[in-house]
């Protein structure tokens, strides 16, 4: 009986043994949990504050805009949007009809207009963040009559290709810029669209466009390092 009961008695210390190490298992394993809850609060935060970061520079640089162009826009015939692109939409002050040459009118707009543009991206706030300043060329959807989408979409690319450089080259040209151009020699592109993005009328489509973005690869970047 002895034997028997010194048997049941080891057996039983050991299924309590087990018990206690399954306990011991459990309470570090919610502690790691609660560790790695804490961990992932922390990353997302930072992933938080990055892309917060991102958007405030935009939000601020939409607001720079309006307060330096605002009152210039309507005699203009431009408008900024919300993403701070600035669309210049006049065709008869840009362009005559299928020609590339900027007109006098929109080299004069130019003269005031990019001098400061360039200013305000220049800015401490701005300057280090900027990946590019796009210059782009947009058009409608027409081609000397022509009905081929090929020689439509062809045709109208090569010539708001041209067009945007033509801006570009004038723009890069201007006196009052000249001790930002080894700066802009990295950022400034000029891009023809054709049709690709049209509005909501031909005469809309026509237009000029400059936009700056921000190093979103960069902040991306960042924000996959925080979540590591």
């Amino acid at each position: 009986m002895e034997e028997k009961s010194s048997h049941w008695i080891t057996i039983s210390d050991m299924m309590s043994g087990i018990m206690m190490i399954f306990m011991m298992i459990a309470v570090a394993f919610m502690v790691t949990i609660e560790n790695d809850k804490k961990q992932l609060e922390m990353q997302h935060d930072k992933m938080r504050d990055l892309a917060q970061n991102y958007s405030n520079l935009q939000n601020e640089l939409y607001k720079d805009l309006m307060k330096e162009f605002g009152k210039d826009l309507k005699r203009w015939d431009a408008f900024i949007d919300e993403d701070t692109t600035i669309r210049f939409q006049k065709q008869d002050i840009l362009f005559d009809v299928g020609e590339k040459r900027v007109k006098e009118r929109f080299q004069k707009i130019l003269d005031d207009f990019f001098p400061r543009f360039i200013a305000i991206l220049y800015n401490e706030k701005y300057r280090d963040f900027i990946e590019d300043i796009r210059i782009e060329g947009h058009t409608s959807k027409d081609w000397e009559g022509a009905q081929s989408l090929e020689r439509r979409y062809l045709g109208n690319a090569e010539l708001s290709q041209e067009r945007a450089f033509q801006v570009l080259k004038y723009c890069f040209s201007l006196p009052s810029i000249v001790n930002k151009r080894e700066w802009l020699i990295g950022l400034l592109r000029a891009n023809g669209v054709s049709f690709a993005k049209p509005l909501a009328t031909d005469e809309l489509s026509r237009r000029v466009e400059f936009q700056a973005s921000f190093k979103a690869n960069e902040q991306i970047l960042k924000i996959l390092k925080a979540s590591e």
